[in-house]
């Protein structure tokens, strides 16, 4: 059974009713038809009046069997966030019940209908993915949205990507007016031009409505309307019977959609003062409820008149309104005068006492001037919005409140705060500077708002200027001037500590990090756990975070529990020196999402910690792709110190692949941002890169003076949480450099810390760096410790290091037979992963033992990430680029980045040749090809 009514969208026409659209009915009959069974979604877009509202309303009378969710922009609620989501899912409200408690925690919160931390876009487009998948398991679901151009913000961001992942069985059909911008993203989606009728329908249309105009004035209107179906159902209303007789003179050409706003103008004109009075109540108000126009002027009867009109439809079962046109809500609007305007939001804002942040919206646009105390509600409003996930909806509300502020503190504040979202969580740094500005405009030192300092030094750090020293001194100075002890309950001062934090580590000096150590101990309890746990892993791992590992783990187990990216972006961030962000994958993957969306910054940071994790478990590739994407994303936003970790994410795998050209410039370029901003982290990282570039030429002494950027070897350097992926690294550079007792030092230095207790890399690299300084009679034991740690295959790169060491150590002994093994294993490690220097220098030492190496030659499928073997057999069936960034979620650019990648692993040049070369995989029947 179809639910809604094509009148709705339509004004009730039928497929019958609708004149000269043919070949738009037989596209849009087809499309219902195919997404019902394989889901999909089509656009509809043309000029203002075509006809694509009576199409849409056509399409949900082909719907037979099939549930239709309704939902329409508006200009004038475009600022109320996720008002159309709401709109659409508000008939599935019952349905929440049967999902996961995830997707109906996260969708709870969007929609209002309960509490709970603010979840990311991404994350609701996943829930209500998953809702509509479940509803469909009772049959098609159609999704239609008129007015696509006049969606807010977070409802436009988040069908955008449901519109590109839709399930089997669910359609969605929107509509858009050709040039309007909009917060939706259309790029890439199925689209369908409605074009003006042909001059014979044009005709037909006109004669059958209007059929005693005269021939000359139908042949003007015909000549006016250019085949625009409204134009022509339109312009002979706002004539007099004169006018239609060809009596009187026609109007002075105007352009047309003037024309239409001035014959939809003419409609309302007409109508008693009463009936005005509630159309502009219905015109004003989200709802659409009945009730919120019944305290008007006449009632319901006096709405009758315009219904009568054809300007409106009333469903009295439903209790609503709705216009047939959104030119009809316009011309009301601008007939209105100010004075009406504003008794008619104040009148909304006295219905909706119920709604809070709707409630504080209409009081907003009913006063005039400042009032403190609608400023007040609309900051809570806005606090609401950014709980509900739309921080950008957020900065909007904060805005208008500080407008209506009168100036001092609370307006100070109000604007320091739409920084602080600005900066921290939407990463629209571009009108930061401003914002603070206005905010601390006539402040005086001791009422400078914290918030303001925060939102400061997230644009002083993530901007071109870089500038951490300036951020840090703004945060501890905003810090020193809170009373103590600090309030660990106070939200905006924990934000705060996690910013000085971040600036500290991004510093990469140990002095940084005193006045935050000095801080921290004066915080009350309750002090929150992530910030404890950062404070323990991010600052000095090798001395702090064996004591908080097991609160760690619990953060990660719990991270299903969460829907909000900041917490899972924290919580990776505490677990990246412990090596264990593998486990953080899923939460993060779900913040990726458009990244043209309002929280840029989260999205890059879990990318950076999920090219981490890749480049630590041998993903080179995928990170890779995953990096170059992060780059261009830094350079579109000018995050110049984030792009220094994209180019860190690119530098590490060329350097362990031999390719020393690139190294170079990519490490130029973070030395020679990072140096003068004094930024300790970035400098520190482009070492890192050298130094494998180095190890791998053989230059260990080179090597070991990139490793000393680092840290001194024989000790872990203090607050330098880079240390512990280095400690192999130096012993060896120290080592093969003749500095013996330096590498000995650096191995009991690492023993001292317990970090071998962190994690199974860590244990591995410490028994495997031991090795190298040990006796020739201790050297195996410790070697076979080493590569007989649990876990350790997780990391190839690493263990495959200690395993060429081990097979060199064994030839020199003349152990010949498990040299060679040890070798072998080595090498065919270090041949997956495309390591060609270390790969040589395997080779060489097997062939030193008298085996015959041939060639490095190619991988073979067993060689293929997980990724690369799928996208190589959905390409093996035959499936495009474009099908499979479909398919899989991907751009077609990724996809082709994989496959290029993968084809030299196989061994082939074309894709002709996959299916073969897969042969070896055991996949004998790829996929079938969908649609």
């Amino acid at each position: 059974m179809s639910v809604g009514g094509a009148a709705a969208l339509g004004g009730g026409a039928g497929e019958a009713d609708v004149v000269g659209r043919d070949d738009d009915l037989l596209a849009l009959r087809s499309f219902v038809d195919r997404s019902g069974r394989s889901g999909g979604a089509l656009l509809l877009f043309g000029e203002p009046g075509v006809g694509k509202t009576v199409l849409l309303g056509a399409a949900a009378g082909f719907a037979t069997g099939t549930r239709v969710l309704m939902a329409s922009g508006t200009q004038f609620e475009a600022a109320y966030s996720f008002s159309t989501l709401h709109q659409a899912l508000h008939p599935l409200i019952e349905d929440l019940a049967g999902l996961s408690p995830a997707h109906r925690r996260t969708l709870g919160v969007a929609l209002g209908v309960r509490h709970g931390s603010p979840p990311g876009l991404l994350m609701i487009a996943n829930a209500t993915l998953a809702l509509l998948d479940r509803v469909a398991a009772t049959g098609p679901v159609l999704l239609m949205l008129d007015d696509l151009h006049w969606l807010d913000r977070a409802s436009a961001i988040v069908l955008a990507i449901v519109a590109r992942r839709l399930p089997a069985r669910v359609g969605l059909l929107a509509a858009y007016r050709t040039g309007e911008d909009s917060f939706f993203d259309r790029s890439g989606l199925p689209e369908h031009e409605v074009r003006p009728l042909d001059d014979r329908a044009a005709t037909t249309l006109v004669t059958q409505r209007f059929p005693a105009l005269a021939p000359r004035v139908r042949r003007r209107l015909l000549a006016e309307a250019q085949g625009n179906p409204l134009a022509l159902l339109e312009l002979p209303l706002a004539l007099t019977d004169r006018q239609q007789s060809g009596m009187g003179s026609l109007p002075e050409v105007l352009p047309l959609n003037r024309r239409l706003q001035a014959a939809f103008e003419s409609r309302v004109r007409g109508l008693p003062e009463p009936t005005r009075r509630l159309l502009l109540l219905a015109a004003l108000d989200s709802t659409g409820r009945l009730d919120t126009l019944t305290a008007g002027d006449g009632g319901l009867a006096a709405l009758a008149l315009a219904e009568r009109a054809g300007l409106v439809h009333v469903d009295e079962h439903a209790g609503t309104v709705a216009f047939h046109h959104p030119l009809t809500r316009s011309a009301v609007v601008d007939l209105s005068t100010v004075d009406a305007r504003v008794r008619a939001h104040a009148d909304i804002a006295a219905s909706l006492a119920h709604r809070p942040e709707l409630h504080a919206w209409h009081m907003a646009r009913a006063t005039i001037g400042t009032d403190e105390g609608v400023a007040r509600l609309l900051e809570d409003a806005a606090h609401t919005t950014r709980s509900r996930g739309d921080a950008a909806g957020a900065v909007t509300a904060l805005l208008r409140a500080a407008d209506l502020s009168p100036v001092g503190a609370d307006r100070s504040r109000r604007l320091a705060e739409a920084a602080y979202l600005g900066a921290v969580v939407t990463g629209d740094l571009r009108d930061v500077p401003r914002l603070l500005a206005d905010a601390l405009e006539g402040a005086g030192e001791r009422d400078r708002p914290l918030v303001s300092a925060v939102a400061a030094a997230h644009h002083l750090l993530l901007s071109g200027e870089g500038d951490v020293d300036t951020a840090h001194r703004l945060l501890v100075g905003a810090i020193e001037m809170q009373p103590t002890p600090y309030d660990g309950g106070n939200a905006t001062l924990v934000e705060a500590f996690y910013t000085l934090g971040w600036v500290c580590y991004f510093g990469g000096r140990a002095e940084l990090w005193t006045p935050f150590r000095a801080a921290f101990a004066q915080l009350t309890a309750p002090v929150p756990e992530l910030l404890a746990l950062l404070a323990g892993t991010f600052a000095d791992p090798a001395r702090t975070a064996p004591a908080v590992l097991g609160r760690i783990d619990q953060a990660i187990a719990g991270l299903t529990d969460h829907a909000d990216p900041v917490w899972s972006v924290r919580v990776g961030l505490a677990a990246m020196f412990v090596d264990r962000l593998t486990f953080c994958r899923t939460a993060l993957s779900g913040i990726l999402g458009d990244d043209r969306g309002a929280a840029v910054t989260l999205s890059l940071h879990a990318r950076s910690l999920i090219g981490l994790d890749q480049m630590m478990t041998g993903e080179w590739d995928e990170m890779r792709t995953l990096a170059e994407e992060h780059v261009a994303l830094c350079r579109t936003h000018d995050y110049r110190l984030l792009e220094c970790i994209g180019l860190y994410l690119l530098a590490m795998p060329a350097a362990a692949r031999g390719e020393h050209d690139t190294v170079k410039r990519l490490t130029d370029r973070m030395t020679m941002w990072a140096t003068p901003r004094r930024a300790g982290l970035v400098s520190r990282i482009a070492a890192q890169a050298m130094l494998t570039d180095a190890l791998g030429r053989g230059d260990f002494e080179e090597a070991y003076r990139h490793a000393t950027v680092i840290t001194p070897a024989g000790e872990l350097a203090d607050h330098v949480p880079h240390a512990l992926w280095v400690i192999m690294d130096v012993v060896e550079a120290a080592a093969r450099t003749g500095r013996l007792a330096e590498a000995a030092a650096h191995v009991s230095a690492a023993r001292a810390c317990g970090v071998a207790e962190i994690s199974a890399r860590l244990a591995m690299t410490v028994e495997g760096a031991a090795a190298l300084v040990a006796t020739d009679e201790e050297a195996p034991a410790r070697f076979a410790a080493a590569l007989a740690v649990a876990g350790g295959e997780r990391w190839p790169f690493d263990r495959a290091r200690i395993a060429l060491a081990y097979g060199e150590r064994l030839r020199r002994g003349k152990a010949t037979t498990e040299a060679r093994r040890q070798l072998t294993a080595a090498l065919d490690t270090f041949q997956r992963l495309d390591a060609r220097p270390w790969a040589a220098r395997a080779a060489a030492e097997l062939r030193a033992t008298g085996q015959t190496v041939g060639h490095l030659a190619p991988a073979g499928p067993g060689a293929l990430t997980p990724q690369q073997r799928e996208i190589a057999e959905l390409a093996a069936a035959g499936l495009s680029n474009k099908q499979i960034g479909e398919r899989l979620f991907l751009s077609p650019r990724t996809v082709g980045s994989h496959l290029y990648q993968t084809f030299p692993k196989l061994g082939i040049t074309s894709r002709a040749a996959l299916r073969d070369a897969l042969a070896d995989t055991g996949v004998t029947d790829p996929p079938t090809p969908s649609g």
